[in-house]
């Protein structure tokens, strides 16, 4: 992605906003043109009252800088104040656009890139270009406008030495040129390598249970520090390359600045010009260098907010691989059965985890799916709420793909209880009406009730205004799994997913855990993604994946007798439990 394309973006970006960029625009002209004023008012000072000794214009010309200051500052408030403005809205919007973006993604997605880095672009990054959008257009255009009207001084005072400055000027934007492409380089390494730490910093202060118990402190503690010296590395480098670009525009300035005093003043001793005309020349150039040098220091500001920009448009070219056909209808409530018939699939493609998987579960009944890990149980959930998509044969829901629907009024079908518990650090009411505002205080506590967790939540500190704490640390795991049972039971939808929702509990969690689940399954068709076999002895059906195919299917009783995969698997499993109580 090119500078011109990234810079056209950032203006379609800017576009909501023309009105008040048009005001900023005309204040930073009128404080150019202010700037212009100020340095020819040295000319009627030298001339006019030092030489001529005009008392009368004397007493007018300090009331008429004075006037000039105040109008000026006016401006000047007008045009910081409106950029600034346009800045935070544009990063406000850029910020939202990009997490909208990222929540628009496909599961695949999130999967291949780590959080840390999505945390990246729009924390670090966005803050990047607020920099940019913000203190640097604001100081790059003033002085933009403060040359043109300092120019305009310098050329009327006097052409000759005015060609001779311009000699200069393009000579000092050749170290700007030069190290701005150095800045851009340098800021695209720093931010890669902040994503970086980022990415460590999120995974372990959330798995630091991990890193204590395995006596990981002073090796995560090394990493760490490893990366904040390679961080420190590249802004030194950026530090140098700016240090070193001030003094090269000033020796071209000093250069510039012997050669206009040398030969201005000896137009004035000549007599071909007067003290007050080549003062107010120096003045505007003087001024004008101010501007000029500005640039320099800004540079390396404006390519780090390039280099950000490029990689948060690059993250908003990312498309989803999940995609609603245009004008797709809602899913009419659920009422026969629903179908997986030749399913392939893989999340690599080259490597299915399914293969050519055909069954069917019908309205109302409980199905269990069991086998091996690694079979392919969990991805029929994935599949199902369409976070992926099949990669050959069809997923039908009432004889209809489920890729003609929505995407939310097929998931709105389906609630979902899982092995790993996801709440939020929040309220308990908000945990569980999450997904239904609109939801009664009578209905809360009835899903709360029907879930067994009514007594727990009511014994906490402030009750279902409790918070309680990231995925839910201040509860239990069995307390936390009945929150999410809550809920789904909130939600009512047609179609249960129970994903080893009792796996990793202790038996006296389970059995809370289970009364809860069989309110939730009641008048449901359910799918029961089961480690436990001996949860799901009274499933009407049970399935049997092995390797991504459908090895068996039939009821309990049925499988045992066959002597198979099944029977196999719970052999296996009751005596690993018999084990464990001689133990």
């Amino acid at each position: 992605m090119t500078n011109k394309e990234i810079i056209v973006r950032l203006m379609a970006v800017l576009k909501p906003y023309t009105a008040k960029m048009a005001i900023a625009m005309a204040s930073m002209v009128a404080v150019g043109g202010f700037n212009a004023v100020q340095a020819y008012l040295v000319k009627p000072l030298l001339d006019e009252i030092f030489i001529k000794q005009d008392a009368h214009l004397l007493n007018l010309l300090p009331l008429a800088l004075l006037l000039v200051f105040f109008i000026k500052g006016i401006f000047y408030f007008l045009h910081s104040y409106f950029l600034e403005m346009v800045g935070q809205c544009v990063i406000r919007d850029l910020r939202t656009q990009v997490y909208d973006h990222i929540m628009d993604q496909p599961l695949r997605f999130f999967h291949k890139t780590p959080t840390g880095e999505l945390i990246s672009r729009i924390i670090n990054d966005v803050s990047i270009v607020q920099n940019s959008v913000s203190y640097t257009l604001i100081r790059s255009l003033r002085d933009l406008f403060s040359v043109f009207g300092l120019l305009g001084v310098i050329f009327y005072m006097d052409w000759r030495l005015a060609l001779i400055s311009l000699v200069f000027l393009p000579m000092a934007a050749v170290p700007i040129i030069v190290f701005g492409r150095k800045f851009r380089r340098i800021s695209t390494n720093y931010q890669v390598k902040l994503g970086e730490a980022t990415s460590q910093l999120h995974e372990t202060i959330a798995g630091v249970s991990i890193v204590k118990a395995f006596c990981m402190e002073p090796f995560e503690k090394k990493r760490f520090a490893k990366r904040m010296q390679n961080i420190m590395n590249i802004l030194l480098s950026e530090t140098w390359y700016n240090s070193l670009s001030h003094p090269c525009i000033e020796i071209l300035a000093g250069l510039g600045m012997a050669i206009i005093i040398w030969f201005g003043g000896g137009q004035v001793l000549a007599g071909h010009s007067t003290p007050g005309a080549f003062m107010a020349f120096l003045t505007a150039l003087l001024m004008l260098y101010e501007p000029v040098k500005g640039v320099s220091k800004v540079n390396s500001n404006i390519q780090q907010g390039v280099a950000a920009a490029h990689r948060i448009f690059t993250l908003l070219d990312v498309g989803s691989d999940i995609r609603e056909a245009p004008g797709a209808p809602d899913m009419p409530p659920f009422r026969r059965q629903i179908e997986f018939a030749d399913v392939t699939f893989g999340y690599e493609h080259d490597i299915p985890v399914l293969r050519q998987l055909t069954f069917r579960v019908n309205r109302g009944e409980v199905l269990a799916v069991v086998g091996p890990s690694g079979g392919g149980k969990t991805t029929l959930t994935n599949l199902m709420l369409r976070f992926y998509d099949v990669d050959a044969g069809r997923l039908l829901i009432d004889g209809v793909d489920v890729r003609t629907y929505t995407l939310a009024s097929l998931r709105r079908q389906i609630a979902v209880v899982t092995q790993q518990t996801i709440l939020f650090n929040d309220t308990v009411r908000n945990n569980i009406a999450y997904g239904r505002d609109d939801c009664s205080e009578e209905e809360l506590l009835a899903a709360a009730r029907a879930a067994y967790a009514l007594d727990f939540i009511t014994a906490l500190p402030q009750g279902f205004d409790t918070v309680i704490g990231e995925s839910g640390s201040r509860l239990s795991g069995g307390q936390r799994q009945r929150l999410s049972i809550a809920r789904a039971l909130l939600k009512d939808a047609p179609i249960l997913i129970l994903d080893e929702a009792t796996s990793a509990l202790d038996n006296e969690s389970e059995r809370e855990v289970q009364q809860a689940l069989d309110n939730l399954m009641h008048n449901r068709t359910t799918i029961v993604i089961a480690h436990r076999l001996s949860t799901i002895q009274n499933a009407d059906r049970i399935v049997v994946l092995k390797e991504g195919r459908l090895a068996e299917e039939g009821r309990h009783g049925e499988l045992l007798a066959l002597g198979g995969e099944y029977s196999f698997l719970y052999n296996l499993q009751f005596a690993g439990d018999a084990n464990k109580e001689q133990e």
